[in-house]
């Protein structure tokens, strides 16, 4: 066995949750390129070959539940990438409160051994989590399905940027306690990334942050790109590694906070000011 084999996956059994399409699809064929066993969960068609494909709906618990009995174990890597745009019915539910409680499932069914790793996507509009503390671990020690599902509703927090600063909280919070049981938990935030959901919503999200790609000369985010990112993470190459959200953007978020460019500072101040 070499050292660079610690970035492989081979004798592993990877489960992608939103593995269908975008960033999800390119998880799970990197991770399948890279040695595992790849189950991939999700309402759309899987398409990769090579795969077990399993039907999942994040908004509804019975399904959940149903997945996971057919997942079966172990998962030595559970990647999270499911997730929808706002105006979605469940938006609160597909993007954060199924991911966990499918997770807490996995957990309960001793199904993540000691020394497997959890990767989520989160996003950029998750940055400025830090300020809104309080009301995170209010929401976040909600840990029934219905009633967190409830709270989000009653407080205007069913949406897509509260979905994402609760990944980077749920991250940030759960990586001692998971820890603990030998479970390592990280989460990348991607820049504007092309993938069918951003296409579909392309002039907010690949508009954002057009003009710094023009002066630097890059194009938008690929999902194979953000793929990477994540595959690492999840690796035994990143084991002293966790509870951290990895800014996969391109140096949109560095260029903002130090003032290196003009219009990225802007937009950075106004996500971190919520």
């Amino acid at each position: 066995m070499g050292l660079f084999d610690a970035f492989r996956y081979d004798g592993k059994r990877v489960l992608v949750v939103g593995g269908a399409t975008g960033m999800g699809a390119a998880t799970a064929e990197v991770v399948k390129d890279a040695g595992a066993e790849v189950i991939v969960m999700d309402r759309a068609e899987v398409t990769l070959d090579g795969v077990k494909a399993i039907s999942l709906d994040l908004s509804d618990k019975a399904s959940i539940e149903r997945a996971v009995e057919e997942c079966g174990r172990p998962v030595h890597a559970l990647f999270s990438c499911a997730g929808v745009a706002d105006g979605t019915p469940g938006i609160e539910r597909i993007n954060f409160i199924g991911h966990r409680y499918l997770i807490e499932r996995l957990l309960a069914g001793d199904m993540l051994p000691k020394g497997s790793a959890i990767g989520m996507i989160s996003s950029a509009a998750g940055m400025g989590w830090e300020n809104n503390l309080d009301e995170l671990h209010e929401y976040l020690d909600i840990t029934d399905f219905d009633a967190a599902t409830k709270w989000a509703v009653d407080n205007n927090h069913a949406d897509y940027l509260w979905s994402k600063k609760t990944i980077n909280m749920y991250v940030a919070r759960e990586a001692y306690r998971l820890l603990k049981k030998g479970v390592r938990i990280n989460a990348i935030m991607p820049g504007p990334t092309d993938t069918p959901l951003a296409r579909a919503n392309e002039e907010m999200w690949l508009g954002f942050g057009k003009d710094y790609r023009a002066d630097v000369g890059i194009e938008a985010s690929q999902p194979i790109e953000q793929a990477y990112a994540l595959v690492f993470l999840c690796s035994e190459a990143a084991g002293g590694i966790t509870g951290i959200t990895m800014i996969t953007d391109a140096g949109y978020f560095a260029a903002g906070v130090t003032g290196t460019f003009a219009s990225a500072k802007e937009a950075i101040g106004f996500l971190r000011s919520f």
